[in-house]
């Protein structure tokens, strides 16, 4: 069987492969493989919370494909695909996390509702530096004794790289979807997909996707996106290191915050906020968009968020 290449990183084809109801199969594996549940205690059913995107926003770089799920114990599970390194990966993260584990709650209800939420971050560069381990847990424990405080957070790095310059074959089902990750095709990854039928399905979906014109125009743009956004990143650095300008350090933080911003009303107001998203993706201004992160956490509603944005513009 052959398979056509396709960039399985690429956020767009990552989101319509795994984050469909035809891919539920290949995702609930694919968490599987990261979260390592206990014998008997594996995930067999997920809720997909996510959101259709509008085609206009895919050549926008701080749209977010990710794919945000619900198990049946009630956990929120986003995994997000990462490969630009701008050096704020954990920031982001914790950030990001916190608005949907803070967005689980409406105004007046109790904390008991609130539900264990776990991030995955599969990563196109190498983040953990010097270590040769390529997926990081982390969890809140005491420092001394390791106890946890409660199992609420947990946060998943994958580091697509480091787990490729092992060069070896994969041991187990996680190693096995790195492979997929990195774009292995030919025999190789055609042998794992017929022991491993998580990836079996992504790959016959991925060449269902590829066929359908619009769905490959879509995956192109979000390519160019990409580009565009690595080439930014890397431009940014190579201007900063040859005038030490902040200019660069100023705009990144502007996008940044705009990111942060959108995340965060993506979260909590699905589709009723894509319109006041593209008017917050237009504000450059480093201080107005400051004034919105320091309130945009405190609103119950749409209209208060709006009204936010708004103000701060004035």
């Amino acid at each position: 069987m052959e398979f056509k290449p396709i960039n399985r990183t690429n956020d767009y084809a990552f989101k319509r492969i795994l984050g469909s109801e035809e891919g539920k199969e290949a995702l609930i594996s694919f968490l599987n493989a990261v979260l390592k549940p206990p014998q008997g205690q594996e995930l067999h059913d997920v809720e997909l919370l996510d959101r259709e995107l509008d085609p206009k926003y895919l050549l926008d770089k701080a749209a977010r494909l990710d794919i945000l799920a619900r198990t049946a114990a009630g956990a929120l599970v986003n995994v997000e695909v990462q490969i630009a390194n701008k050096y704020n990966i954990d920031k982001r993260t914790l950030f990001y996390w916190a608005g949907l584990y803070h967005g689980q709650l409406s105004s007046g209800q109790d904390f008991i509702h609130l539900r264990k939420t776990i991030t995955i971050n599969i990563l196109g560069f190498d983040w953990f530096k010097g270590k040769t381990k390529y997926q990081h847990t982390f969890r809140i424990r005491e420092d001394e004794t390791g106890e946890l405080l409660n199992d609420e957070l947990e946060i998943h790095f994958l580091e697509l790289e480091k787990f490729i310059r092992l060069k070896r074959r994969p041991k187990d089902a996680l190693e096995e979807w790195l492979l997929y990750f990195n774009n292995i095709v030919g025999e190789e990854m055609e042998e794992i997909a017929m022991g491993n039928p998580g990836i079996r399905k992504a790959m016959t979906i991925e060449q269902i996707f590829f066929k359908n014109q619009q769905e490959r125009r879509l995956y192109e743009l979000r390519e160019k996106a990409a580009r565009d956004e690595i080439s930014m990143v890397s431009g940014a650095r190579a201007e900063g290191k040859a005038e030490g300008k902040a200019e660069g350090l100023v705009e990144g933080k502007a996008e940044m915050a705009k990111d942060a911003i959108c995340k965060y009303l993506d979260a909590r107001f699905p589709k009723m906020s894509i319109d006041l998203q593209a008017e917050v993706q237009r504000i450059n201004d480093l201080v107005i968009l400051d004034k919105i992160i320091n309130k945009i956490y405190t609103v119950n509603s749409l209209d208060e968020a709006a009204a936010i944005v708004r103000e701060a513009t004035k």
